[in-house]
């Protein structure tokens, strides 16, 4: 079998993030002598998650079994996860930008065998349904837990209890016309209904300006999707709230400007 030398485009604080985490975990369970210390199970992680790399790859790459580079990996992203803020802990910081943005986008998956709810009449193909808010530069803010690719969404975002909190918040929000209806501090572009007058020159530049800054929205998506492993999930659909919720934790270490 040949091998090769790869690169993880992450900081090195990424790295020891993660390592004292897995170190500290080892040491509260009283955990036994493992085939790698925790700074390269740390890296066997973060090569999964930025760079999509299977776990076959990563068990020859790393010289373990398959079964311990999967065990290796579930390890870490469940450590990550529980570090991620939830809703109502991150809207200490929405609160205080002069707008938000929110987005749904589709993670795609393997089918599996119940594959109705999880197929996204939309994008035409199957996945789970995230819905992300970023603030007015398109810096990624919050990622919300997977629902099945058939919930639409205004639905996830209402599920999520995204518009009650943003409307509780008082935050005036941007969203696309997939939203429309939402009510609350959501803003959706003017739409133009069967039967009725064409819009308005001030509807339309209206319009205009939505779009202009509900593209920054688009800027944090493409922030969650640099993460290699939501190319396409081939796991079980119910990891995927875990793997975008560890993800969010090391991309906030990623961001910090100060280490943690």
């Amino acid at each position: 079998m040949l091998s090769y030398p790869a690169t993880i485009p992450l900081s090195s604080r990424t790295l020891n993030h993660l390592a004292a985490r897995i170190r500290r975990h080892r040491r509260q369970h009283r955990s036994r002598w493992r085939r790698l210390n925790p700074g390269r199970q740390a890296l066997l992680a973060l090569a999964h998650l930025r760079n999509g790399d299977t776990y076959t790859r990563l068990a020859a790459g790393f010289q373990v079994g398959v079964a311990t580079a999967w065990r290796y990996v579930q390890e870490a992203v469940t450590l990550l996860a529980a570090t991620a803020g939830d809703l109502t802990t991150v809207m200490t910081r929405i609160r205080q930008l002069a707008y938000a943005i929110l987005d749904g986008t589709l993670i795609p998956i393997d089918r599996v065998a119940d594959q109705r709810p999880y197929y996204s009449g939309k994008h035409r193909r199957h996945g789970v349904n995230i819905q992300v808010i970023a603030d007015a530069v398109g810096r990624l803010v919050w990622a919300s837990p997977a629902l099945p690719g058939a919930v639409h969404d205004l639905t996830a975002a209402r599920t999520h209890g995204i518009i009650d909190a943003l409307r509780t918040a008082g935050v005036v929000t941007f969203a696309d016309k997939g939203y429309q209806g939402a009510g609350g501090t959501v803003r959706t572009r003017f739409k133009r209904h069967r039967h009725r007058p064409k819009l308005s020159r001030r509807q339309k530049a209206v319009n205009k300006t939505h779009a202009k800054i509900r593209a920054c929205g688009e800027r944090a998506i493409a922030t969650l999707k640099t993460w290699k492993i939501l190319t396409k999930l081939r796991c079980c659909p119910r990891r995927a709230t875990a793997i975008v919720q560890a993800i969010l934790a090391l991309h906030r270490v990623q961001t910090s400007r100060y280490p943690r």
